[in-house]
């Protein structure tokens, strides 16, 4: 694996919140974590790197395992998924767009010379997943491979990705102060969470929901500006089970002040050790009392997706 993934680690303190997670089982072993930022579509600013330099979230995870006792490997290679991933406890993507799809010549992706998954790395990547490895994926990793049909509709048939994960990316409209509600306090992270979260942030609006999610956070989209948000309330955060693997996706992270959020980082915290099986939850199937019309989207002018506002918010 060393001889292909640019894999990197670093301790570097990030003005962490100085809470230890008590929700955290002592793991027998130190465990790994393979952070994917690989971005084949828009590149957010917590995942871009300045030369060799890790980005501002991949600083953050590693800083959180080393307080927390647990490795964090960053790597935009693609390639890394062609080998054993045996040595890693848990995989986390923040990514976009179709890993497996090649720079185009004389223009690398993002401007860094990243390399695509390949295609039998995903079906490899997926079966890890399937046969008990843990899973978390961060904000864009919702835009990541998307369902063959309109971007604005729901599809009977979705990608195997999507599936996997429990949900998918339609767009977002600017950034605005919008609140979330917790919809399973008792999952590991949440303990001393208020009832309700409201802070700015870029909000993504999701579809193609798995009927078997046990949503965590809600996305109440009462007095939301944005043609993308008329529509019921529906799961910003999840857990579910993809046949022995522990998933985990929360749509927070655009903004690097929602990273550093107290409550946001207990959250993310207890997701990481719940999708390393550190920690124990309770995954009853509560989409259709949480979020009960999360299938219904809004009727969307296509046209309007390229509006100014979504390229300002975009830029933030």
């Amino acid at each position: 694996m060393q001889r292909r993934a640019f894999l990197l680690s670093t301790g570097a303190a990030l003005g962490l919140s100085a809470f230890a997670a008590p929700w955290v089982h002592a793991a027998a072993k130190r465990q790994k974590i393979l952070y994917f930022t690989r971005s084949a579509g828009f590149e957010h600013s917590g995942i871009k790197r300045k030369g060799s330099e890790l980005s501002f979230t991949e600083k953050l995870l590693t800083a959180w395992g080393t307080k927390q006792g647990f490795d964090v490997h960053c790597t935009k290679d693609g390639r890394v998924f062609d080998d054993s991933l045996d040595g890693f406890d848990a995989i986390a993507f923040y990514t976009s767009g179709v890993l497996t799809e090649e720079d185009k010549p004389g223009k690398p992706v993002n401007g860094a010379d990243t390399k695509p998954m390949s295609v039998d790395g995903k079906k490899h990547f997926l079966e890890a997943i399937a046969a008990g490895k843990g899973f978390i994926g961060f904000h864009s990793a919702s835009d990541t491979f998307h369902s063959v049909g309109d971007r604005l509709q729901a599809q009977t048939e979705v990608d195997p990705y999507i599936a996997m994960l429990g949900g998918e990316f339609i767009h977002h409209g600017a950034q605005q102060k919008s609140t979330l509600s917790v919809a399973s306090p008792k999952f590991p992270g949440l303990t001393g969470i208020a009832s309700s979260l409201s802070f700015q942030e870029e909000w993504y609006a999701l579809k193609n929901f798995a009927k078997d999610l046990h949503v965590i956070l809600a996305m109440e989209t009462a007095g939301m500006q944005g043609e993308f948000y008329q529509r019921p309330s529906y799961p910003n955060t999840w857990a579910r089970m993809h046949n022995k693997g522990r998933v985990y996706f929360t749509a927070l992270g655009h903004r690097e002040d929602v990273w550093t959020n107290p409550d946001v980082e207990k959250i993310m915290l207890g997701g990481l050790s719940w999708v390393l099986g550190n920690s124990t939850a309770d995954l009853t199937q509560n989409i259709d009392t949480a979020t009960p019309h999360a299938g219904q989207l809004p009727k969307i002018n296509p046209k309007t997706p390229a509006k100014p506002a979504d390229k300002k918010a975009k830029k933030q």
